[in-house]
């Protein structure tokens, strides 16, 4: 059974950057697509970027594009969420999440889809002066 455990949550600035980690048990992530997703009080979750075990090029959602950038150390074990310029609206519980999958053509072409079998228990992110 794969576990997922987020680290790196924080208060920071708005301008600032945090890099969020993942570290995974249970199993290897090899073969899994693995993926951001955040969840803001009153909002619906959504995907933030994702990224298969094939060599696809990962998905952003328009919000984040260009400020955030995901990772994987399969020698770790670990995924990783780079995000920079951060901004308000960027406040969130952020969630790493795991499907076994091989490409984005699982899913109907590159995107977070709600339905990842596995889910870390989240960290608070908070963008504020």
């Amino acid at each position: 059974q794969l576990q997922l455990v987020e680290s790196g949550g924080g208060l920071v600035q708005p301008g600032g950057s945090l890099r969020l980690s993942c570290a995974a048990s249970g199993s290897t992530l090899d073969y899994y697509a693995i993926g951001w997703f955040r969840q803001a009080p009153g909002k619906e979750r959504e995907g933030v970027s994702c990224m298969t075990s094939s060599d696809d090029l990962p998905y952003y959602a328009d919000s984040v594009k260009g400020r955030f950038t995901i990772s994987r150390d399969n020698a770790k074990n670990t995924v990783y969420l780079q995000m920079n310029s951060l901004k308000p609206e960027d406040t969130a519980v952020y969630y790493c999440a795991a499907d076994f999958s091989m490409g984005f053509s699982d899913y109907g072409g590159p995107r977070c889809p709600l339905t990842y079998d596995y889910w870390g228990q989240g960290t608070q992110v908070t963008v504020s002066s």
